[in-house]
């Protein structure tokens, strides 16, 4: 008989819900759209027929709804791998942990995890306001060096090239790399641009970007925009893409990012109308999942 996990491990509240999210397992489907955005939330169940859950706990904002016989949640992460660190366990929790005897069930049951982004480009021929689909995630954050990932072949040379192209492992950085849904990608090509995406710890420093406080790494557009390997090049960077590959594939779900180019770092432009970009990606994302 396998252990209790204790209470202070998986916390949940005296109504049965787990801790962050305020969710029951009964409240989530099993595709599940992630946003950073809270604000989000709202734009992505404002296209459901029906919603037929709502829950609030900090940043943390879920609709769950359907769109004909669909079921599909979205719930508000927050931005970066931190906030992923809790919605991704937490949502694992919901569908394979037993909250009545706080052991995992025999059986695991894999999610549909698709977040839905904005982004930087680094490439001048993916242009503001383009829909990009990660085929992997690269991590410059730490998140996923806290859990015992084992990476495929691929991955491990996919992430020796990139290294050594950009010279970015060091005592400050140690970068990994991740692998999204070929399922689900599979889905999303007409439209929608693919490459590899490059997740940053923070908006300004650690994506280049020179306010007041300098930079250490200097060259890190140039280095990133110029990685190739084989047809593989880095299309974007962001805040969580690497961390959602990364979890979703040690815990066994399918995982695929998309987002919005609203900056071009290479032409430095940003986007006009930001928000009717990211209103267009989800209508024709919304209109593939409910498919799926």
């Amino acid at each position: 008989m396998q252990q209790a996990i204790g209470e202070s491990e998986l916390i949940l509240t005296d109504r049965g819900t787990i801790y962050h999210l305020d969710l029951a397992p009964h409240q989530i489907a099993d595709t599940i759209i992630t946003v950073g955005d809270p604000d989000r939330v709202g734009q992505v169940s404002k296209y459901f027929d029906s919603v037929e859950h709502k829950a609030q706990h900090r940043e943390f904002v879920t609709h769950t709804g359907r769109i004909g016989s669909k079921r599909i949640s979205v719930v508000g992460t927050g931005i970066g791998p931190d906030n992923i660190d809790i919605v991704l366990n937490e949502l694992d929790a919901l569908v394979n942990i037993d909250f009545s005897t706080r052991t995992p069930f025999a059986r695991p049951q894999s999610l549909n995890l698709i977040r839905m982004g904005t982004c930087g480009s680094l490439q001048a021929d993916v242009p503001v306001d383009s829909l990009v689909v990660s085929t992997h995630g690269i991590g410059l954050d730490n998140l996923m060096h806290y859990y015992p990932i084992e990476s495929t072949e691929n991955e491990v040379d996919l992430l020796e090239k990139f290294v050594s192209h950009t010279g970015l492992k060091s005592s400050r950085i140690v970068p990994y790399v991740a692998t999204g849904s070929q399922k689900l990608l599979a889905h999303f090509s007409d439209g929608y641009v693919s490459g590899i995406t490059v997740t940053c710890p923070g908006f300004y420093g650690p994506q280049g970007r020179v306010l007041r406080g300098g930079v250490a790494f200097p060259q890190l557009i140039d280095q990133l925009s110029t990685f190739t390997d084989g047809t593989h090049r880095i299309t974007n960077f962001e805040m969580e893409t690497s961390a959602i590959y990364g979890l979703g594939s040690l815990l066994g779900h399918q995982c695929l990012s998309i987002n919005t180019v609203v900056a071009n770092r290479i032409l430095k432009n940003f986007s006009k109308d930001g928000a009717k970009a990211v209103e267009g990606m989800i209508r024709k994302s919304l209109e593939i999942i409910s498919g799926l």
